[in-house]
């Protein structure tokens, strides 16, 4: 994005937000890339970037590790290891290991699943892989302190056994030695000293020629003298030598090493920067986090649609005061592109200007910002700035001549793809002309379809924006009665600048406000009172607006509360309209049980009768309802003819009779509740509820 003037980044900000970003950082690659961030116009490039952040803004919100914990800078390490003949010490070949073994983890943490759920983490180590003999040729050679190993090869072995033997041989004679001085008395300190490497004895100085060996020095006092032993002369030369010929099998062991890895040094490279790339995303994680970001949606035109937006910087600032910090909503479209900002002074004018400045860089430049998710931006190919007095002394310019030729340059350069933002427009000279100055310059930026936003108090500024396509005005929310300035952006209606007004509430005399009216233009001073007043009533409306949006809101959870009322009384309904349909089912089942006793008994009887119009009229009346309640009621009277009820307890072999068809029959069985009855020829179980005693009248037998 190209920045116009170039302290644009210094008077929008945006230096701040890099030395927050920069503070979050642990590598010195990560830093590098955040001292130097860019504000891209590719949208892939610039989606890529902040899927990148969103997705590890995730992971710190719900707690989940990414294995970058790697923090090792190893540059000049590997520019080494790309030098031939070039050779690393054991701590700079861990270090080495380090690397490779974070990338193991790394591509371990991206199973199956996670590949297809952090896609855009995962495009880092796109085009890499994962190389083990790394960390297998170094573990043959170095141990876990960094050391080369005894057995990297057979000539180190040897050296180290011998060496072994050589100082516990040296030891043991040195030991000795000590002993005998001690008891003779020569000796100013018990304890070995070593100087330039080899084993002597500190002797008092008067004895130091009695004591047979080599003169290493004396102390600062004089007092005492080092002597390497006669005795231990040739051993301390043997352990030297063999000292000496350790180092050169390291120095060679640790070359050999360094050849054999200088193979994988592009793609040991390749490690370090992906590993500085994860640690660059999450540094701007970890800054969203601070700031509350969020990832908006990404559109490639030129737009900006704002929702509960805030300045990052301020609500820092205010969160630390415990301070809130106001929230704004705005909307720059193709039908909407420029906003003209009226309004108090110390109202918030700049302030919304910066934050839509500051916040389109840091999208472009891939940063989470403090708005709703469901904000938009667009991306914008360059963006203009004039905020605050420009007066250039080098030059010679005016206030008004600086402000003149940065319009200029705005006219000139702009176009679609322009986001601009110029304070106090057409300020520093005299108020109709430069209004008049003004005008133009909006019209001519309207002409360009540029975007932007613009802070005024020229009246003529806010009636042009009201009739001008393409134009919008907007006003900072102030509080006439307490004076007090509300931070909040009010877009379709200008505002007023609250001259009297806060004239009168300051005290200043009466005659004087008089004396000034009277000086402006009525028609202007009628246009302000009445913008003022405006803005009042439109206060007034939102603020029944949200009394009513809340009285909505306790509707529809009413509403809700008896929807699951109503659910559920119409479940309770469904229950029982199910149970009665079960309960007629079972009386349905009931009675095709009966028909089908029935029928068998019919079919008995006309084997065994000879009246077959009997049985098949019994047959119809029982098939087709013909004439049923007069077949039951005669068999109903037949039946209480030759029986009468007795009632009681059942015991087997008792004349019952059924409640419900009023057959009689004798009990064979009793089952519980229920009783084996044997109706005809055929027996059936009945509930014992269903059935009374009856006994045979006398005379029917």
């Amino acid at each position: 994005m190209k920045l116009f003037p170039e302290s644009a980044y210094q008077q929008l900000e945006f230096d701040k937000v890099k030395t927050l970003l920069s503070g979050f950082c642990q590598l010195e690659y990560a830093r590098n890339k955040a001292e130097q961030l860019r504000i891209h116009t590719r949208k892939d490039y610039i989606d890529t970037e902040l899927r990148q952040s969103h997705e590890y803004h995730q992971l710190l919100i719900n707690g989940i590790h990414f294995p970058n914990d790697y923090i090792l800078n190893l540059a000049k390490e590997l520019k080494l290891l790309s030098i031939p003949g070039a050779v690393l010490n054991g701590e700079d070949l861990m270090g080495i290991r380090k690397l490779a073994e974070s990338m193991e983890k790394i591509f371990r943490w991206f199973d199956a699943e996670r590949r297809t759920v952090y896609t855009a983490l995962l495009k880092v180590v796109d085009g890499t892989y994962y190389e083990k003999n790394i960390i297998e040729l170094i573990d043959e050679v170095l141990d876990e302190s960094g050391q080369v190993k005894d057995n990297a090869s057979e000539d180190l072995r040897d050296i180290r056994l011998s060496l072994f033997r050589k100082r516990n041989e040296l030891r043991r004679l040195f030991e000795k030695i000590v002993a005998k001085l001690n008891k003779q008395g020569y000796l100013a300190e018990i304890e070995e000293s070593f100087m330039s490497g080899r084993r002597v004895v500190a002797v008092f100085a008067e004895q130091k020629r009695t004591v047979k060996g080599i003169l290493h020095g004396e102390s600062d006092s004089r007092k005492t003298a080092f002597i390497e032993p006669e005795e231990t002369i040739e051993l301390n030369n043997q352990v030297y030598e063999l000292e000496n010929a350790e180092r050169k099998e390291v120095y060679r062991i640790l070359r050999q090493l360094t050849s054999r890895l200088s193979a994988w040094s592009p793609l040991l490279n390749t490690y370090h920067s992906v590993v500085g790339e994860y640690d660059f995303i999450r540094a701007k994680a970890r800054l969203a986090r601070e700031i509350r970001g969020e990832f908006p949606t990404l559109v490639d035109k030129a737009h900006v649609h704002l929702v509960q937006a805030v300045h990052p910087l301020l609500y820092l600032y205010n969160q630390r005061s415990s301070k809130p910090t106001i929230p704004m909503n705005l909307t720059l479209d193709e039908q909407s592109r420029i906003l003209v900002i009226s309004g108090p002074n110390a109202g918030g004018k700049t302030v919304t200007m910066k934050t839509v400045g500051l916040l389109q860089m840091m999208v472009q430049a891939g940063l989470l910002v403090p708005v709703h998710p469901s904000s938009q931006f667009g991306i914008f190919r360059q963006l203009m700035i004039h905020i605050g007095d420009t007066q250039s002394i080098e030059f010679e310019l005016s206030t008004y001549s600086s402000h003149l030729l940065h319009m200029k340059h705005f006219m000139e350069h702009a176009n679609g793809k322009t986001l601009f933002f110029i304070d106090e427009l057409g300020s520093g000279s005299d108020p109709s002309l430069g209004g008049a100055f003004a005008e133009v310059i909006m019209q001519e930026l309207a002409r360009k379809h540029s975007y932007g936003i613009v802070t005024t108090h020229y009246l003529n500024l806010k009636v042009m924006a009201g009739k001008t396509a393409g134009i919008l005005n907007g006003a900072m929310a102030f509080d006439e009665k307490n004076l007090q300035p509300q931070y909040k952006l009010l877009v379709g209606k200008p505002g007023s600048s609250y001259t009297f007004a806060i004239a009168e509430r300051i005290g200043l005399e009466k005659s004087l406000i008089q004396r000034a009216r009277k000086l402006v233009d009525d028609d202007q001073y009628r246009l302000d009172k009445l913008l003022n007043r405006t803005e009042q009533d439109l206060r007034e409306v939102e603020k029944k607006d949200k009394e009513l949006q809340k009285l909505l809101k306790e509707n529809e959870k009413l509403r809700k509360e008896m929807e699951q009322v109503m659910d559920r009384e119409r479940h309770k309904q469904q229950v029982e309209m199910l149970k009665e349909q079960n309960r007629i089912s079972e009386n349905r089942i009931t009675y095709l049980k009966d028909m089908e006793r029935k029928l068998k008994q019919m079919l008995v009887e006309w084997r065994k009768t000879d009246d077959k119009k009997k049985v098949i009229k019994e047959m119809e009346a029982l098939l087709f309802k013909k004439n049923e309640q007069k077949v039951v009621s005669k068999m109903q009277k037949k039946i209480d003819e030759k029986f009468s009820e007795v009632g009681g307890e059942i015991r087997i072999g008792d004349k019952v009779k059924m409640k419900k068809n009023h057959q009689v029959g004798e009990v064979l069985e009793l089952r519980g509740k229920k009783a084996v009855v044997k109706i005809g020829l055929l027996p059936m179980q009945v509930n014992l509820a269903d059935l009374v005693v009856v006994k045979e009248n006398a005379g029917t037998a």
